[in-house]
């Protein structure tokens, strides 16, 4: 079973040909017969129209799939560099730890060296009264 459209088309295609038919024959038109002409005439350009909209939703889909495509790429893109970024950070973090704990460590053997330091000098000034006592003791 044929749309109403479809029926209605055909039936338009009918008339159509009936008054071209009286065309032909030089008979003269009546309102009715050039109200189909219009008619046949303005389908027709709807016929046009819709074969154009259909041409351009056919390239708007094609765009749409393009567009979909590039995005994929960029998600894409956007996720390798997301997992770059995150392995840079990961070593960021790691170099700052060992840096950190190399820190600590030279602390604590400057710590220590300074401690042995302050020892020596200690033990030097001890090393002086007892020269400053010797000396005074042989001047006496």
């Amino acid at each position: 079973m044929a749309d109403a459209s479809s029926v209605a088309y055909d039936a338009l295609k009918m008339a159509v040909e009936h008054v071209l038919g009286k065309i032909r024959e030089g008979k003269k038109l009546s309102t009715e017969d050039v109200l189909v002409l219009y008619l046949g005439t303005i389908v027709g350009d709807l016929k046009e129209i819709r074969a154009e909209i259909a041409r351009l939703d056919s390239r708007i889909d094609e765009t749409n799939k393009r567009i979909d495509q590039i995005n994929q790429r960029i998600d894409d893109i956007v996720k390798t560099l997301s997992a770059r970024i995150d392995e840079t950070n990961r070593r960021i973090d790691e170099t700052n730890k060992r840096i950190d704990d190399l820190a600590k460590s030279l602390t604590a053997q400057i710590g220590e060296v300074n401690k042995r330091i302050d020892a020596v000098q200690i033990t030097l000034l001890e090393i002086q009264k007892l020269l400053i006592e010797l000396v005074k003791t042989r001047l006496q």
